[in-house]
């Protein structure tokens, strides 16, 4: 997520953002992005759809150049957070970044399982509001085509897997304990969905970002402890099968009254024009 500057504090959860808070290693500019807190390690067959985004030259080795999530929605297409896109997170657009990459099918960031795809073109939202957060997300095309099985449906507007009170899980490779324990292996976390009253409450405006109900979705638990952190934007949250949001910001990292907020897919599929499932 970014939860601006570090989840930790108010983040879009990237690694860049966290730069000044969680260094990764010494002389490697922090990635986007950070991990799941409160979840449990999951092997990528059980979300086949998720992936990590990649450039070594910017980012480093140590954990094979992630620095962001994203989501295969189609055989070329994948979904990330706006924000992760960033010459601030990359150093320069993302046309020039020439080893930006997505690694799929991989649970270990360093094992050798899986694909790393060269990411063909890139394509952010020009409606990406950086001061409210609104409108969190791009699409990847990629070189390659994925297997069909690493494809997820979107949720369209009015779907049930959106109600108040839905179990969702969200997956990354993020910080796993908001005080940057970054993970190598791919994590998961159980949250539910949260009435947008509650979001709006949480973060009303400022330097924190708006809650934007029409955009976004709110995630998480009341009492706090699970969420996606530094490390983890862009990457999936899923119910009942179905993708329906993007990890984007919040304050901090499970922390209770603040949960975390995530792009609307059913706002993507209406700006972009696609089937709303």
């Amino acid at each position: 997520m970014r939860r601006r500057l570090a989840r930790a504090l108010v983040r879009p959860l990237t690694l860049a953002a966290a730069a000044s808070v969680i260094p990764l290693a010494p002389a490697v500019p922090a990635a986007a992005d950070s991990i799941v807190v409160g979840g449990f390690p999951v092997d990528v067959s059980e979300g086949p759809w998720t992936v990590a985004l990649s450039s070594r030259d910017r980012f480093g080795g140590t954990r094979a150049g992630q620095f962001c999530g994203g989501v295969a929605v189609g055989r070329t297409t994948v979904l990330t957070a706006a924000h992760c896109m960033e010459e601030e997170v990359l150093g320069a657009s993302p046309e020039r970044v020439g080893d930006l990459r997505v690694i799929t099918g991989r649970t270990e960031l360093l094992s050798e399982r899986g694909r790393e795809i060269a990411v063909r073109g890139t394509w952010v939202n020009p409606g990406y509001d950086g001061v409210t957060n609104s409108g969190d997300y791009a699409v990847l095309s990629l070189a390659e085509p994925l297997p069909s099985s690493s494809v997820i449906a979107m949720a369209g507007a009015g779907d049930p897997a959106y109600r108040t009170g839905t179990a969702a899980t969200v997956y990354g490779w993020g910080d796993t304990t908001g005080s940057g324990s970054y993970a190598g292996s791919l994590h998961a976390a159980r949250v539910r969905v949260q009435p947008d009253a509650l979001c709006e409450k949480a973060y009303p405006g400022g330097s924190e970002g708006a809650y934007r109900a029409e955009t976004m979705l709110c995630a998480g638990e009341v009492q706090g402890g699970r969420d996606a952190c530094q490390g983890d934007s862009g990457g999936p949250l899923v119910a009942q099968g179905r993708l329906i949001g993007l990890v984007s910001w919040g304050t901090g990292c499970g922390r209770a009254g603040s949960p975390g907020v995530y792009t609307r897919v059913s706002d993507i599929l209406r700006v972009l024009g696609w089937p709303q499932g």
